[in-house]
């Protein structure tokens, strides 16, 4: 089995899930469907903004929409990195807003955007199909 066999499987289960979530997060950040995301905010976060909670929100939904894109398109390295630290910063947002459950949720989630960076560079390593088909000399 190739290493672009084994690794496909993994590499689009969390590319899917990695483009669809912060973009679909990120547009509750307008909607509040899912939750009042201010709410989220510590209050060391809101009293150093230069905006309002709400406001700050949208702005953050502007980066989660623009990162779950980059992660569906042809960025998707740089996209699960920027994921992975976006996310830990999140998790120490939550940590001082005392959410420490959803913080720990976060960090696993991090990890996971980590690994989808990892398994991108490994793909694009990975030799291609055409490459792996040489003939075979016979002796």
């Amino acid at each position: 089995m190739r290493n672009d066999d084994t690794i496909s499987s993994p590499y689009w289960a969390l590319r899917i899930t990695f483009g669809l979530v912060p973009f679909l997060a990120g547009l509750d950040k307008f909607l509040n469907l899912l939750t009042q995301w201010d709410k989220y905010l510590s209050p060391l976060a809101t009293r150093l903004m230069p905006v309002n909670p709400a406001t700050a929100m949208h702005l953050v939904g502007v980066i989660e929409m623009a990162v779950g894109i980059a992660i569906l398109t042809r960025w998707t390295r740089l996209g699960s990195y920027v994921a992975m630290a976006w996310l830990i910063c999140i998790a120490l947002n939550l940590v001082l807003a005392g959410y420490l459950d959803i913080a720990v949720r976060d960090l696993a989630m991090s990890v996971a955007a980590y690994t989808l960076a990892r398994l991108s560079e490994a793909k694009a390593a990975a030799p291609s199909q055409a490459s792996s088909l040489r003939p075979v000399n016979a002796a």
